[in-house]
């Protein structure tokens, strides 16, 4: 074995020091690329072998060293490290030019063989001919595998913040013409770079683990958040609208609650309220859809006594039970234009005034309003002021649809069947099959249509465990398949056509849909025609259009 340092050596030969740059720009070229070791050290080892010869190149890592990464060591200080501590066991975790078997065989222990000491004194070892040195085990590669030249095996360190990790070690023949020096210097600067290559792969783990363990922390505070509001579901749709509503929960600004009817608006409103400083003061919800235009403005607004026939008392109204709290505007889009006007006004001033009364009223209420409908195609319809609609559109949120939430549909689904159970004294359950049926489910009702599927469920079920095949039933059949919205193409028997039809182009139906609609009737066209809303005389035009004249063919 030689120490370093070695002899001084001649000049390299210009076309092996062309051959070692080129290594060290395709090694570099590389870990620009990857920071995986398995994909960086694999290469490195065959570059060493194709272009400097030097074969069966493996390192070899300590067993304190993980996987994939270092595990805290790159955090390690020499002053955290036992001075007598033993030398670590190792074995060869990255290599090129050996076998699997091979590979598993390369295990050492504390200061075992030449592989070992290097590991526990930290310094290189050149065995100039495997076969003259006692302590070379060969324990990879059997010697008679080896060439039968005089075989020289070079081990150097691999070191991290000044501790051994590992070794980098590889076969040569000694009789080559190139300085066995040469390679030293090379693998040297390989060593060096491979242990800062799993200290970056080591850093880069702990920031991955710190920022998942964060995440975790988050989903848990934004779960209990949820939780705590009555809101169920982690999905990420979910929990960003949560997020700013937590974002806006302070503020005194108008909510506009986005998204389709059965999602959950009064859920999200009553979180806005119970996030905020308001939490302890009253929540009232109106309903706009369900008050008569007549009852609007007493409704919201109260009235004195005497203000109309049967008013014997006065009555504070919804503002004025609201104030200093909140009130949730549902449906704000069916709101009469009159009140429009009205709303808009104590919007603006924080005033109201009873009807039949002369004097304003100081109301300090946050107002949260919902709608499922497009308020922007309502201003450019005349049926929504567009003042009121900017009023109201301070803070939009959008809520998700179910669809956008599959993976909240089971632990809603499982949310009702308990809830359902416990108030019917019932003890029914949903099978792993029948849960995953409820997630493929389209819920153009949302959450409000899935509550009442289970709940038809736990009433209806003749067994404790519902299967796929049993759920089928309790489900709306009628709107499968289809996106919601989407106009079935056989409308209710029971629906009467218009008594004046508007005028439709010959191609207003498309062929598919015409023999659809008259299979469905048996070949029927005066049925047919009046399912589409269309004469006879317009029907059977259409079918001689396409070239569909041939209803029994259909």
């Amino acid at each position: 074995m030689a120490p370093f340092p070695l002899p001084t050596k001649p000049a390299a030969d210009p076309q092996w020091r062309a051959q070692e740059l080129l290594l060290m720009s395709e090694v570099m070229r590389l870990v620009g690329k990857s920071l995986a070791p398995e994909i960086v050290m694999r290469e490195m080892l065959h570059l060493m072998s194709e272009l400097l010869g030097l074969n069966r190149g493996r390192i070899v890592l300590a067993d304190f060293v993980g996987d994939l990464a270092l595990q805290g060591l790159a955090d390690r200080k020499p002053a955290d490290r036992v001075a007598d501590a033993p030398a670590p066991a190792s074995a060869i975790r990255y290599a090129y030019g050996l076998t699997k078997t091979e590979m598993a065989r390369g295990r050492y222990g504390p200061g075992e063989g030449i592989t070992g000491r290097v590991l526990a004194t930290a310094q290189p070892i050149i065995v100039q001919d495997i076969d003259a040195e006692p302590q070379f085990l060969a324990r990879s590669v059997a010697r008679a595998q080896l060439p039968p030249d005089t075989v020289a095996f070079i081990a150097l360190p691999i070191e991290v913040n000044r501790e051994v990790i590992g070794v980098l070690a590889c076969h040569r023949i000694r009789s080559r013409d190139r300085q066995l020096a040469d390679d030293v210097a090379v693998l040297k600067i390989l060593a060096t770079l491979a242990g800062q290559l799993l200290q970056l792969q080591a850093l880069v783990a702990d920031k991955t683990r710190a920022l998942e363990a964060k995440n975790r922390l988050l989903s848990r505070a934004l779960e209990t958040a949820a939780a705590r509001y009555g809101i169920i579901g982690t999905s990420p749709a979910l929990l960003q609208a949560l997020s700013e509503l937590e974002r806006v929960s302070e503020a005194t600004a108008s909510v506009l609650l986005l998204g389709e009817s059965g999602t959950g608006k009064e859920l999200f409103a009553r979180a806005v309220h119970l996030s905020s400083q308001r939490r302890d003061q009253p929540f009232i919800k109106v309903n706009c859809a369900a008050i008569p235009d007549t009852l609007f403005e007493s409704e919201l607004f109260g009235y004195e006594r005497g203000a109309f026939t049967g008013a014997q008392n006065a009555r504070a109204g919804w503002f004025e039970q609201a104030d200093r709290g909140t009130i949730f505007l549902d449906e704000i889009g069916e709101m009469p234009l009159a009140m429009q006007t009205k709303l808009l006004r104590t919007l603006q001033e924080g005033t109201i005034v009873r009807l039949g009364g002369k004097r304003e009223i100081k109301v300090a209420v946050r107002v949260v309003a919902a709608t499922n409908r497009d308020l922007e195609q309502d201003v450019l319809a005349g049926t929504f002021r567009r003042d009121l609609f900017y009023r109201l559109n301070v803070i939009p949120i959008r809520l998700p649809s179910l669809r956008e939430r599959r993976q909240d549909i089971r632990a809603l689904a499982l949310h009702f069947l308990s809830r359902t159970n416990q108030a019917n004294q019932r003890n029914v359950s949903l099978s792993a099959t029948a849960l995953a049926r409820l997630e493929q489910h389209p819920w153009p009702g949302n959450i409000r249509e899935l509550g009442n599927v289970i709940e038809r469920l736990v009433l209806l079920s003749d067994s404790a465990m519902v299967s796929a095949e049993e759920l089928a039933r309790f489900l709306p059949h009628e709107q499968e398949g289809r996106s919601p919205g989407q106009l079935a193409a056989k409308p209710h028997p029971a629906t009467p056509a218009p008594m004046v039809r508007d005028y439709l182009a010959a191609q207003s139906h498309p062929a598919a849909q015409l023999q659809q609609v008259l299979r469905e009737h048996g070949g029927n066209q005066s049925r047919a025609a009046q399912a589409l809303g269309l004469t006879v005389r317009q029907f059977s035009y259409r079918l001689r259009k396409l070239g569909l004249h041939n209803v029994d063919n259909m």
